[in-house]
């Protein structure tokens, strides 16, 4: 009871199978003439499952279902197993004598022996009768014995009826779970190659410790099992086919079974052994060794290179990782100084935007307060002096401009007094300085400002510049002066340039240094007289020499061009503001003095003189918006009579000459702008805008005569030379027609006056026209000059045009 006991369930599928061996059976039977004899089991012999032990009704698939189900599970078993048949005569009762072993137990190798020797026995007596090993034939008995047949045919038929006629349990499980189809072999196909699979997987195993006698032996070993399984081959239970072959044919003996392991008889013949074969083995395995010692060699060879190798890069690498930690400690240290850097300005910068926009108020202001001045002293003479021409135009209440006289006069009587106050002070100046002969009214500018005003503007100057020293009072000096992070950058560059390349630093220093120098910056400005050269300033001089070394330095350093995008970003933006709000073209002074800063970062920044650059064009632009605003705005020409203008003291007539002279100096002004702006542009401001549109109405309201060629010939004096040098034929520039033809008409005029005069008057005369000559050649105008001297009969017209420049 306790050895082990297969049990392997039968499936329907075995029916084909043992349909298909009865068949085989029959023809083996009919080659070898032999006759068998089927003999039926004993009726009373209890059933048996499928393994060969005593059927128990509780473990049948029907027990659980009814009494339906146990008739189900007993015509299946009908179908599927055979009565065991035993053989006949003297080896029937030898067999008997062996039928020692228990269902389950496999035989021995003595047992099997033992009965090998029995079955030759009885072949030599001649009582031995082949018996039927065909698998499956024998069908266990069942348990009613009145329904059991030898008939197949009847067997076949009544299990056709009974599938017809009467589902099976299984069949009706299918159905319940979803399997389609009606017969046992589609829900048990897939069970049996499982099965088969796992029978095979066992056999295996047991036949490993199966001794090799036991391979040899026939497919007939199924004739000794015991009692029980009467003549049924060992394997027909787990669904093995078998070949079968008759008694006595020629390859029967040969003929084993599917699971026999054959093994091949040593052979007794070998190889003679001589010298020469002995020597070459020798000899081949001495090359052998060689070649597999060559190979060890060279790969040995290999291992110690390798090896070598590694050492050097260990060696390399261990000594190269102190410099890479150290310039991540570097790296990293800078990292947290540039956020610490940003972070203070952001908090910084809108203190510094601010405290420049206040001081940029302040002087726009106080050059808003100047200009609009003058305009009212402007608007104040010419209504004073225009009713002594047009006295009967003018409404009673309203003054030239449309004003109210009586609200009107009460402001006026006291910018009067101010403006002659302020004029008389310029005059006692210039007789102490000894220029009072040379002097013009008009050329002097009235830029003088009351104590109060001046007070005012010093106050609020003074209060941004202290709160601009407070604006890094409470940060480090690493923070907020230059030199320490200029510093702090230059290491950066001198130990890792490399990744201060790559980090692009060159282009965002100038962004970084322009906080600090607009607040250096804040008071700066170069219209006054004592204003102080940017390039002598102490930021200037800290940022000359940044970024050079004593290596070589490469042809694409953005850090050569540190100071110039530094003027750029920084020098430009605030010269745009100043010639925006604060520069006065009326000024000669301010005038010269901004040219000479835009000629000196013209001439000395070519990133400046790039006619490209953003920021040069709108100073450029800005420049243009001021002179034509004030050209439209301030500029202002009075008409009078000739019989107003004969006395020379009157008010009427030091007004006109004061406006005159004041157009002549603002048409210097403009020109001064020559090499700056472009010929057409200055030609269209200065002659075409002022020359032609108010100093030539002036000239014709002017004395004819030494006044007239004076006010000619400092017009003319005011002209760029550089125009008249490289034009080509007797003409000069288009816009200077009016002004060549005015001089023509001018020596008509003096000729014509002097006509019946003395010959002092004459002689005047002729000196003027000849000087009349001269200044139309200066100006390139041969035609005109060639034409007046042949009108007048002037002889020296060589000599006068060679000295022209005289």
């Amino acid at each position: 009871e306790n050895e082990e006991v297969f049990k392997v369930k039968k499936s329907s599928y075995s029916k084909k199978i043992v349909k298909l061996l009865k068949k085989e059976y029959k023809e083996d039977l009919e080659k070898s003439k032999i006759k068998t004899e089927l003999n039926s089991s004993a009726d009373n012999e209890p059933p048996l499952d499928k393994t060969g032990h005593v059927k128990d009704p509780s473990q049948e698939d029907g027990a659980a279902v009814g009494e339906h189900g146990e008739d189900e599970m007993d015509m299946e078993s009908e179908k599927e197993e055979e009565k065991p048949k035993a053989g006949g005569g003297a080896f029937s009762n030898a067999l008997s004598s062996l039928n020692v072993l228990r269902p389950g137990e496999i035989p021995d190798a003595a047992f099997i022996h033992a009965a090998r020797k029995k079955r030759q026995m009885a072949r030599e007596l001649g009582d031995f009768t082949p018996h039927d090993s065909e698998p499956g034939k024998g069908r266990l008995v069942r348990e009613d014995e009145n329904d059991a047949s030898d008939d197949e045919d009847d067997d076949e038929k009544r299990r056709i009826v009974f599938s017809v006629k009467e589902k099976s349990q299984r069949q009706k499980i299918a159905e319940e779970i979803g399997i389609e189809g009606s017969d046992d072999d589609a829900l048990v196909a897939g069970e049996q190659d499982e099965e088969l699979s796992r029978w095979e997987q066992e056999q295996i195993r047991k036949g490993i410790n199966i001794p090799q006698v036991q391979a040899s032996q026939p497919a007939e070993v199924n004739m000794y099992y015991p009692n029980t399984y009467p003549t049924m081959p060992y394997g027909s239970s787990y669904g093995i086919p078998y070949s079968y072959t008759a008694y006595g044919s020629s390859d029967g003996k040969s003929q084993k079974t599917d699971n026999s392991a054959p093994f091949k008889t040593p052979s007794n013949e070998m190889t003679p052994v001589t010298i020469d074969l002995v020597k070459k083995q020798l000899k081949d395995r001495l090359d052998s060794m060689k070649d597999v010692h060559k190979a060890n060699r060279q790969q040995h060879e290999k291992h110690l290179q390798s090896r070598v190798d590694s050492t050097r890069a260990i060696e390399r690498l261990e000594g190269s990782s102190g410099g890479i930690g150290e310039r991540y400690k570097f790296l990293q240290e800078m990292r947290g100084y540039v956020q610490d850097l940003l972070e203070c300005f952001s908090e910084k910068v809108p203190l510094i935007n601010e405290l420049e926009s206040s001081i940029h108020q302040l002087y726009k202001q106080r050059a808003s307060r100047l200009v609009q001045r003058r305009q009212d002293d402007i608007k104040d003479e010419s209504s004073e002096f225009s009713s002594h021409s047009n006295k009967a135009l003018m409404a009673p209440n309203l003054d030239s401009f449309g004003r109210d006289r009586a609200l009107y006069q009460e402001h006026a009587k006291r910018r009067i007094a101010e403006r002659e106050a302020r004029r008389t002070r310029r005059r006692q100046a210039r007789e102490q300085t000894g220029k009072m002969a040379d002097h013009l009214e008009g050329l002097s500018s009235d830029d003088e400002e009351t104590s109060t005003d001046i007070t005012n503007f010093n106050l609020e100057k003074d209060r941004i510049s202290k709160e601009s020293s407070k604006v890094f009072e409470d940060v480090l000096e690493s923070f907020y002066s230059i030199d320490c992070i200029k510093s702090q950058f230059e290491a950066w560059r001198s130990r890792y340039y490399t990744s201060y390349k790559d980090a692009y630093i060159g282009l965002c220093l100038p962004k970084l240094f322009n906080p600090l120098i607009r607040l250096q910056l804040l008071t700066w400005t170069p219209l006054e007289a004592k204003c102080r050269d940017f390039e002598n300033m102490l930021w200037f001089e800290s940022l000359l020499f940044y970024g050079c070394e004593e290596r070589e330095q490469e042809r694409e350093d953005v850090d050569i061009a540190l100071l110039p995008t530094i003027v750029e970003k920084v020098i430009l933006p605030k010269l745009t503001v100043i010639a925006e709000h604060m520069w006065d073209p009326f000024s000669t002074t301010q005038t010269s003095r901004m040219v000479g800063i835009t000629l000196k970062l013209v001439n000395g920044y070519p990133s400046v003189a790039n006619a490209e650059n953003k920021n040069t064009q709108v100073y450029l632009k800005a420049l243009l918006l001021r002179m034509r605003r004030t050209l439209d705005d301030d500029v202002f020409m009075p008409l009078y009579p000739k019989n107003v203008l004969e006395n020379k003291n009157s008010g009427p007539y030091l007004f006109f000459q004061r406006q005159f002279w004041s157009s002549v100096k603002l048409l210097g002004n403009f020109l001064q702008w020559y090499g700056i702006f472009s010929n057409k542009t200055l030609q269209e401001l200065s002659i075409d805008g002022l020359l032609n549109r108010y100093i030539l109405m002036a000239f014709q309201n002017s004395e004819y005569g030494d006044d007239s060629i004076k006010k000619a010939q400092n017009v003319i004096n005011c002209f760029p030379k550089q125009w008249f040098m490289n034009l080509k034929g007797e003409r000069t520039i288009s816009q200077l027609e009016n002004f060549c033809r005015y001089l023509v008409h001018l020596a008509d005029t003096i000729y014509r006056n002097s006509i019946g005069c003395s010959d002092v008057e004459k002689r005047n005369a002729r000196e003027n026209i000849k000087q009349i000559i001269k200044l139309l050649a200066s100006v390139h105008a041969l035609d005109h000059a060639v034409a007046v001297a042949g009108e007048h009969n002037v002889k020296e017209f060589k000599s006068l045009v060679e000295g022209k420049a005289t």
